[in-house]
């Protein structure tokens, strides 16, 4: 414990910027993946543990795509759209088939493909840490705001995140397609009633979470190393995210996403060895206090 560390970090400007933007960061990638995951189980009732691979997929191909091509947007691009078909193919194939199925089972289902993605990973792109370095484009001098340093590419990755909450916010609750997507959530079975393919709702809700996820990889790809297995250390930390937000919110995952960035970011300096229980310490608190989660809702 260094309580000097931190309290020294909080009364300086440079110190809380760069702590600030780094938790920001954080938060921004677990909230993309989290999103992902609360909307497929708010929707499908399905615990995806799976989640992860798809953030690790979104990885590996921003970087080949960024290989092949050396255009960064290209490949964002790659990593969302792949996944996002990646994930339709796997909701239709074998998702699909444990609807309604034991909670165990289905987490059986996840838990193997885990170890499969993982495994095709290592075939593909090999064992070996890879890196896909900076894009060119942002290799450039940081920004200095009140003496704390802000890479350049950490502000298109904040924006890039925000404007997917808000397009997603906004798509779920003033389009019509938004629209039958929440009422799929509450009550599938009026829905297919009324002629609406059901299973195709389904099949985009879970190849938009893949896509989010994806996302998330692609734009972690210039910043993190990519290593097969890379998608469950933020599997997890998203499901602490989710828990914490409130399974089913959008806005419950975009706070809890921040605040689990910001614990990370300053937990680091005062509880280096502690970072990771006082994540999971903040998850009871929040738990103990309100079940529900901060923006979940009881059921009925």
């Amino acid at each position: 414990m260094d309580l000097d560390a931190l309290t020294g970090c909080l009364a300086s400007s440079a110190c809380l910027v760069t702590q600030t933007t780094s938790g920001f960061i954080i938060g921004m990638l677990l909230f993309l993946v989290a999103v992902g995951l609360t909307l497929i189980f708010g929707v499908l009732k399905v615990v995806n543990f799976s989640h992860g691979a798809f953030y690790m997929f979104g990885a590996y191909f921003a970087m080949t795509a960024y290989q092949l091509s050396g255009s960064f947007a290209l490949a964002m691009l790659c990593g969302a759209a792949g996944t996002a078909i990646l994930g339709l193919i796997f909701e239709r194939v074998f998702m699909s088939r444990v609807y309604g199925a034991d909670v165990l089972m289905q987490l059986l289902v996840c838990y193997a493909f885990v170890l499969i993605f993982d495994d095709v990973v290592r075939m593909i792109w090999g064992p070996e840490f890879k890196s896909m370095g900076m894009p060119a484009a942002f290799q450039v001098a940081p920004l200095f705001i009140a003496g704390g340093v802000v890479p350049p590419y950490y502000l298109l990755l904040i924006g890039v995140a925000l404007a997917a909450a808000m397009i997603l916010g906004l798509g779920l609750a003033r389009t019509r397609i938004g629209k039958v997507i929440r009422a799929a959530a509450h009550n599938p079975g009026m829905v297919s009633a009324l002629g609406i393919n059901t299973g195709l709702i389904y099949g985009g809700v879970f190849a938009l979470g893949g896509m989010l996820a994806g996302l998330a990889g692609a734009l972690a790809a210039p910043v993190r190393s990519l290593t097969p297995g890379m998608g469950f250390s933020v599997l997890i930390e998203s499901f602490i995210v989710t828990v914490i937000g409130g399974m089913g919110s959008i806005l419950g995952a975009l706070i809890g996403a921040l605040l689990i960035g910001l614990i990370r970011s300053f937990g680091s300096l005062g509880f280096p060895l502690f970072t990771e229980g006082l994540m999971y310490l903040f998850m009871v608190i929040v738990l103990v206090s309100r079940p529900t989660g901060l923006f979940g809702k009881e059921v009925a």
